[in-house]
């Protein structure tokens, strides 16, 4: 089942509906969700400005600097705008910091497989 998108009242940010049915925003970050999300690749990689690119600012200093702001939090609920990003794209993220790149892995539960992706880009 694919995430939905809707719009919440006052603020007009985007609102995912994941298979879960849990809602989240990614606020901002919703270039890069739409781009994880679009992909059929199930690992893809991404410079810290090409990621920036996508979204149209910079990342913030931390981004850079302290590998935690690329983690998931330790609940069950997905709470930063930024790991929603991804995690509603059915990805996870390993941070390269010296390297300035970010791996982005499809994850075993999005229902992704190397031949219903081949199957999406036959079409």
């Amino acid at each position: 089942m694919a995430d939905r998108i809707s719009y919440g009242d006052a603020s007009r940010q985007p609102i995912l509906r994941g298979v879960n049915g849990l809602a989240s925003t990614v606020g901002q970050y919703q270039g890069l969700h739409k781009y994880l999300h679009e992909r059929f690749a199930n690992r893809l990689v991404l410079t810290f400005s090409e990621i920036e690119d996508l979204l149209g600012f910079p990342l913030p200093e931390e981004a850079s600097r302290d590998s935690a702001w690329w983690r998931l939090p330790e609940t069950t609920v997905v709470t930063s705008a930024q790991s929603n990003a991804w995690a509603l794209a059915g990805r996870t993220a390993t941070v390269n910091l010296s390297a300035r790149c970010v791996v982005f892995e499809r994850t075993v539960s999005s229902g992704a497989s190397p031949a219903r992706d081949k199957e999406r880009q036959d079409r």
